[in-house]
């Protein structure tokens, strides 16, 4: 049997196949409230067969914003919009829905990516003034962000806190922290960003130190048996910064606080970055760090094809394969690899009369 379609388990979890649906903004909620666009969008990708579904990215706060358009859970009115969203999706997928909870810090305060994606000025409408480790723009021509307090830190874990109390509240399978792609975690754990002389920055101790307390609070308050992981950048592609030795090290200490899996990306935090794009360019992170961590790893970029994604799983890169950009061109990827491996998928039955005239047997009943 293919590896890709045999279950995994996150703590009680048990996906019935290693497709994970990586989460990607749509810029499309009001306020921070999911829309009808969500329950077509996500409600599209329940249908895939894949195993786990993670939600965008979800600001814990107003300010933790990409984009005036991002999703949030921090209010009543942003849970009641997600409720609504995920309570539809269940009506017709028994797919595992996760939500990807994280915090803009310095890349706040944005545009749209389809007007530009520029950073919007925090006196003008849309803007906000942005918070960050140190008072150090993502990029020289932006607004600066106000470096963050210790009373600043205690309130984001908090915020943190809330979203993942909300996200039980909606039934949710498992929440993943956006440590990732230059956002505001991400900012904390790089030396790049992070000009801190006090508890939460210098040493690599100290830099880690938010992460491990927000994984910590935010575990203690999802019910057990729910996984609660991470997404990181395994390096910021940039001498002196985040990298794969560092990232090792912060993926031991997640294992040891009992973390349930890490999903492996790269890059997003400076614009000096310089990466060699090109198939699987990140899976040499995610095997190095699945060498030091007991945690499944998930591994993500330009994986595109059926049987790379199965030779990843095969020579034990990773522990499961999460698509992008690649499953919202083919919303149907699991079934196409399920044809090209020779596997069984999973549709709605609806959908099974789809079956090619020579698979007939394709779909599970």
């Amino acid at each position: 049997m293919a590896t890709l379609f045999t279950p995994l388990k996150l703590d009680e979890l048990e996906l019935v196949n290693r497709i994970v649906i990586a989460p990607m903004c749509m810029y499309s909620a009001e306020h921070g409230k999911m829309t009808d666009w969500h329950i077509q969008h996500l409600g599209n990708l329940a249908q895939s067969g894949a195993g786990l579904l993670i939600i965008e990215a979800t600001a814990v706060e107003p300010h933790g914003r990409i984009s005036y358009g991002d999703v949030g859970l921090w209010d009543d009115l942003t849970e009641q919009a997600m409720q609504r969203v995920v309570d539809s999706i269940r009506r017709y997928s028994n797919m595992p829905i996760a939500v990807q909870l994280g915090h803009a810090g310095r890349k706040g305060s944005c545009d749209v990516p389809w007007n530009g994606g520029q950073q919007i000025p925090p006196e003008q409408d849309l803007g906000w003034q942005t918070i960050a480790p140190s008072a150090e723009p993502c990029k020289q021509t932006e607004n600066p962000p106000h470096a963050m307090t210790e009373e600043d830190i205690v309130a984001l874990k908090s915020h943190f806190v809330s979203a993942a109390q909300r996200a039980a509240k909606i039934g949710l399978d498992a929440i993943e922290l956006h440590g990732a792609h230059g956002y505001l975690l991400h900012q904390f754990l790089s030396p790049l960003s992070n000009l801190r002389d006090d508890q939460y920055g210098g040493s690599l101790e100290n830099r880690m130190r938010l992460v491990l307390e927000v994984f910590t609070e935010v575990r203690a308050v999802f019910p057990q048996g729910k996984p609660v992981g991470i997404r990181i950048s395994a390096t910021d592609w940039v001498r002196g910064g985040w990298d794969l030795q560092q990232s090792i090290a912060l993926a031991k200490a997640l294992d040891e606080q009992g973390c349930s899996f890490i999903h492996v990306s790269s890059g997003g935090l400076s614009e000096n970055q310089q990466i060699e794009v090109g198939p699987g360019y990140q899976l040499h992170f995610a095997e190095s760090i699945k060498q030091a961590v007991q945690m499944p790893v998930i591994a993500v970029g330009l994986i595109t094809e059926p049987q790379q994604a199965e030779e990843v799983l095969q020579t034990g890169q990773a522990d499961a394969v999460a698509l992008a950009r690649g499953i919202l061109y083919d919303p149907r990827w699991p079934w196409h690899a399920a044809v090209e491996l020779g596997e069984k998928a999973i549709a709605a039955e609806q959908y099974q009369r789809c079956a090619p005239h020579n698979h007939k047997d394709l779909f599970s009943k």
